[in-house]
């Protein structure tokens, strides 16, 4: 039985942090690692950076994919294929458009969240200056 190996990195930026997608297929199973990085990392950064911490990747679980027949590409073809994967087309899998909208409902909810201290804490600062003026009326 033959074995299919194919592995790919993406490095992309999503706020605030640059990160990096490790995928990589093996016999039919397609597995993901999510990287993350603080700057914008250098080629020989992540490069480095595989090397000393291949062991503590962690893969999300196996799935059972079809295994393409590779077959050769026209040169020209390929490069069109390069360029529109270096285009940015922001994040496309299910699971991280998921991932993405659960992100911005928590933003939301967390804006509103501290929107409504903020108006508290400036409706109680407005009912201690009125008492001060009140006693500062009547003489105290």
């Amino acid at each position: 039985m033959s074995t299919v190996l194919q592995s790919s990195l993406t490095i992309l930026f999503e706020a605030p942090f640059w990160i990096g997608l490790y995928e990589r297929t093996d016999s039919g199973k397609y597995e993901v690692c999510k990287i993350t990085f603080g700057s914008e990392p250098k080629d020989y950064e992540v490069y480095d950076f595989l090397l000393k911490n291949w062991h503590k990747l962690k893969f999300s679980p196996p799935i059972q994919t079809e295994v393409a027949i590779e077959r050769k590409i026209n040169p020209k073809r390929m490069q069109r294929e390069i360029q529109s994967q270096l285009q940015d087309k922001g994040i496309g899998t299910k699971a991280q458009q998921a991932l993405k909208l659960q992100h911005e409902q928590c933003k939301l909810e967390r804006k509103t969240k501290s929107r409504e201290q903020k108006e508290a804490e400036r409706d109680r600062q407005f009912a201690i200056r009125q008492e001060k003026k009140k006693a500062k009326h009547r003489g105290k």
